[in-house]
């Protein structure tokens, strides 16, 4: 179980800052890397995500020399958190592609366009998908119980929601006012409920 803790922290540890803030390098320049081109949009922010993955896997031994142990309860928890976010990715499939999770038709949307969805889980909270990165990643904190996970979380939740923000603009941009009232009627992150 130590082992498999270990490899979970360092896995999301390590990984999963600098691949999700590069969307902070992306969405305010959003216009620029259109002009850029799809094709070396992803090179150069590969280029920058790959040094900051080496740099924290560098200094691996440092952020993963706090931890706390099994606790099975919060284990439990964890699991039960990345069963949720699992559910929320299937479900989040059936209306949203792939293309649309890697963001093409952000950074590409003549070449991939999209209309504005409202359904499925859409319907419920207008970022499902940072909702499932988020329990994904708090699962995993709860399932490895190390420090480093706990504050890698603490960090990632404003920059997730710096993220929104910035997609917010750009998805305003393209879709108009129809942007403006699906805003109006669906929350961020946490489903009303149901009248």
């Amino acid at each position: 179980m130590n082992t498999f803790r270990y490899y979970l922290a360092l896995l999301y540890t390590v990984l999963l800052p600098p691949t999700l803030l590069t969307w902070l390098v992306i969405h305010p320049f959003i216009k620029f890397w259109r002009r850029v081109g799809l094709f070396w949009t992803y090179v150069m922010v590969t280029a920058v995500v790959c040094p900051g993955v080496a740099g924290l896997f560098l200094i691996r031994r440092t952020l993963l020399a706090h931890e706390f142990g099994t606790s099975w309860p919060l284990f439990a928890l964890g699991v039960l958190c990345v069963a949720v976010a699992v559910r929320l990715r299937v479900s989040l499939h059936r209306h949203f592609s792939n293309q649309q999770l890697m963001g093409l038709p952000e950074l590409a949307p003549d070449r991939y366009p999209q209309q504005l969805v409202t359904e499925g889980l859409h319907a419920r909270v207008r970022h499902p998908r940072y909702l499932q990165y988020l329990l994904v990643l708090a699962g995993c904190a709860l399932m490895a119980n190390y420090l480093a996970l706990y504050l890698t979380l603490a960090v990632l939740v404003p920059g997730i929601w710096l993220i929104v923000i910035l997609e917010e603009r750009e998805l305003r941009e393209r879709f108009g006012p129809a942007y403006d009232d699906y805003c109006r009627r669906v929350p961020r992150f946490i489903p009303r409920r149901r009248t």
